[in-house]
């Protein structure tokens, strides 16, 4: 059978593409096996204080994001006068769950509705959850609440389903200053790691022994022991209270 000198380009052409193909697609996919297999993550977050303008983006997002009814926060920033060397001074300090090596939560919950997922974070089971609120008193960062709509457990949960999908959590993607900064604490390579490495982070009440995995940078020691569940004050009086608590 005699083929033509263009047939003979052609199927060349579509030789050389189906190798290259394979070549390219087939190590992708072995990779892909290879680290599902054997890398299991830790997800974490970095706040760097020193980014951290106060402007409450991270709130609003993590609010529509997560439906959280109005009143309640997943995330919060409250805002604090502190005293610097004699001056007073603005602090923020994000908070959000610190989703603890040694959840106190987990431990208080009687029907196991909160718990620890293999990649760190912690979690709750609204079908489960009976609203005892047992793990709202047991928690030492006052990171939890009852939800007035499902009358269970809410909290911070790294937006998971976001996570799951390979996203970032609604915080983090909209954080003005870029203050949030989230990843895989088990890698070393990861930017949450690397400024661990980097810098003396610190966390909230160490005394507690939860070992969180919420890091910050520039964190006080004023504001390490500072845990409020509430949003930022507006009023001129709540503002004026929070200059007397913080030189008190």
């Amino acid at each position: 059978m005699k083929v033509s000198r263009r047939e003979l380009v052609t199927l060349a052409g579509v030789s050389a593409i189906a190798a290259a193909t394979k070549a390219v697609i087939a190590p992708t996919a072995a990779t892909a096996q290879t680290t599902s297999a054997a890398h299991q993550p830790r997800w974490g977050m970095v706040v760097d204080l020193r980014k951290c303008i106060g402007c409450q983006a991270c709130s609003v997002a993590c609010s529509t994001e997560n439906a959280v009814p109005m009143g309640n926060f997943r995330t919060i920033v409250p805002s604090y006068e502190i005293d610097v060397h004699g001056t007073a001074r603005r602090a923020t300090l994000p908070r959000l769950c610190n989703h603890c090596e040694n959840p106190p939560c987990v431990e208080v919950c009687p029907t196991q509705a909160t718990y620890k997922r293999e990649d760190g974070i912690v979690v709750v089971d609204n079908e489960v959850c009976i609203g005892c609120g047992y793990c709202v008193q047991g928690c030492p960062y006052d990171a939890r609440f009852i939800n007035p709509e499902t009358h269970t457990a809410d909290k911070c949960n790294f937006c998971v389903h976001r996570t799951e999908a390979g996203l970032l959590p609604a915080c983090v993607e909209t954080c003005v200053g870029g203050a949030r900064i989230f990843g895989d604490l088990n890698d070393p390579q990861s930017t949450v790691s690397q400024l661990i490495a980097e810098h003396a982070t610190q966390v909230l009440k160490p005394e507690m022994g939860t070992e969180p995995n919420v890091f910050y940078i520039g964190l006080s020691d004023y504001l390490q022991a500072r845990v409020r569940g509430e949003p930022t004050p507006w009023s001129k009086e709540e503002l004026l209270q929070d200059m007397v608590e913080a030189t008190s």
